[in-house]
């Protein structure tokens, strides 16, 4: 999937490639040293899209490689101990002649600080969520605020959180399309946001009375398009609520930030963009009751919406 080799006064080889069962392989060499770690955040043995991180604090002498699903639904942590650090120049040609890139890698992405693992944002700052007063900018709410659920009831924010990314792959916005799924206006989302969709034909084609269809999944049917992000990054934030409440955005039903048991695991916690609210301000939230659509049944949703 990814190979960087390069000799001289600091030889380095990086090899990063799938192997059966869902995971990956990581390989680093620098002057003699070699990290090696294989990782798999499922046991399914079909993980689909991934993410891989590689952070190191070389003063520190420590570091992580963390694979994860987009949403950060699943998530494997490797420590780290003693990595070398890295030449600026060589980092900069990881994407250039030198290397070798396959087509199944969407983006490579560089970072000066150790980035977030874990449950992630997925609306913009911007989105118009539905409060007891009408509707407030999701950027604009803060701990203690009340916003709408779908049955009408009023409850707080515990927290709101926003994460700046690269908009490429899993990161790419998709444009929401207005009136469907009872869309005000249209909105932009990361591919992994989850739609709350309901109805008869919920009912009458999965028979449940809900499901959750990320927005991702839309695409290349009417509801939805590629987005905009205008810039080569992109934030997004997202609300967390006392017990995974759907969010009313711009009419549309949509999940808030879902935590689970995120708080019982320290390492995890750790890694995570919620990590500087601490466990006792963190909820923890059931398992959805409600399947998650794959793309050929969120398309035959999508496409009876639009019929």
């Amino acid at each position: 999937m990814l190979l960087y080799s390069q000799g001289g006064d600091w030889p380095l080889r990086l090899a990063i490639q799938a192997v059966p069962g869902g995971g990956l392989s990581f390989v680093l060499e620098q002057c003699g040293a070699v990290l090696h770690q294989t990782l798999n955040p499922t046991s399914s043995g079909r993980a689909g899209r991934l993410r891989l991180s590689y952070a190191w604090d070389a003063p520190a002498r420590t570091g992580q490689l963390t694979l994860e699903q987009p949403d950060g639904g699943q998530m494997q942590i490797a420590a780290l101990a003693d990595p070398k650090p890295w030449r600026l120049r060589d980092l900069q040609a990881l994407a250039g002649p030198l290397g070798y890139r396959g087509a199944s890698v969407e983006y490579l992405a560089l970072s000066a600080k150790v980035e977030p693992a874990g449950p992630a944002p997925g609306l913009l700052p911007a989105t118009p969520i539905a409060v007891p007063q009408g509707y407030r900018a999701l950027g604009c709410l803060k701990r203690g605020d009340l916003v709408l659920t779908s049955g009408g009831a009023a409850v707080p924010v515990l927290q709101v959180v926003e994460r700046q990314v690269p908009a490429l792959g899993s990161f790419a916005p998709v444009r929401l399309r207005a009136p469907y799924f009872g869309l005000l206006q249209d909105i932009q989302v990361a591919p992994f946001q989850r739609l709350v969709l309901t109805g008869s034909e919920v009912e009458y084609l999965f028979g449940k009375p809900a499901v959750l269809v990320p927005a991702g999944n839309l695409l290349g049917t009417g509801t939805a398009q590629p987005g905009q992000a205008g810039a080569p990054l992109i934030t997004y934030c997202q609300a967390v609520l006392p017990d995974h409440e759907p969010l009313i955005a711009a009419g549309a039903m949509t999940e808030s930030l879902y935590l689970g048991r995120l708080r019982r695991d320290p390492q995890r916690l750790a890694a995570s963009l919620v990590a500087p609210h601490g466990a006792a301000a963190l909820p923890e939230h059931r398992q959805p009751k409600f399947p998650v659509l794959r793309a050929f049944d969120a398309a035959v949703l999508a496409d009876r919406r639009t019929a």
